[in-house]
C-alpha cells in the first residue's frame, strides 16, 4: 500500500511538473486585434461567443502541435476580460467586439481559456 501511495505521487508530480512552470516562463510573443480576423494558413483557429453567460459552442478542446500559431477569437455581449493561462496572455473584450489573441503555442500541457471578470471556461487548448 505505502508503495502504490509512492507512485501515485511520483506520476502526479511529473505529471504537474511542466505545467507549474508555465507562469514563470510565459509563452512567446503575441498579437490582439479588435476586428475578427480569418485565420492563416495552417493556423489552428477557434471562435467563441458569450451571450448571458453562456458559451458557444459549450466548452471544449483546441489541439494544437507546439509550435503551431493559434488564433482564437471571443465575442462577448458584456465587457470582460480574455485569459489564455500558462502563456499569460491577457485581452481585454469590449462589449459587442470581436477580439482576436494569436500567439505561437510554444509550451506543452493544457492551458484554460476563460473571462476573468465571469470566470467562464471558453476552450481548454491542449499543446502537445
Amino acid at each position: 500500500m505505502r508503495r502504490a501511495g509512492w507512485l501515485l505521487a511520483c506520476v502526479l508530480a511529473a505529471g504537474c511538473g511542466p505545467l507549474s512552470q508555465t507562469h514563470h516562463n510565459p509563452g512567446n510573443s503575441h498579437e490582439v486585434a479588435t476586428a475578427a480576423a480569418s485565420p492563416a494558413p495552417g493556423e489552428a483557429h477557434t471562435d467563441i461567443t458569450v451571450v448571458a453567460g453562456r458559451v458557444s459552442p459549450p466548452s471544449g478542446w483546441l489541439e494544437v502541435a507546439k509550435g503551431q500559431q493559434v488564433s482564437i477569437t471571443v465575442t462577448s455581449d458584456v465587457p470582460d476580460e480574455l485569459h489564455v493561462h500558462g502563456y499569460d496572455l491577457e485581452a481585454e473584450l469590449p462589449a459587442g467586439r470581436s477580439v482576436t489573441i494569436r500567439f505561437k503555442a510554444g509550451l506543452t500541457g493544457v492551458f484554460k481559456v476563460e473571462t476573468h471578470k465571469s470566470e467562464l471556461v471558453l476552450t481548454q487548448l491542449a499543446v502537445r
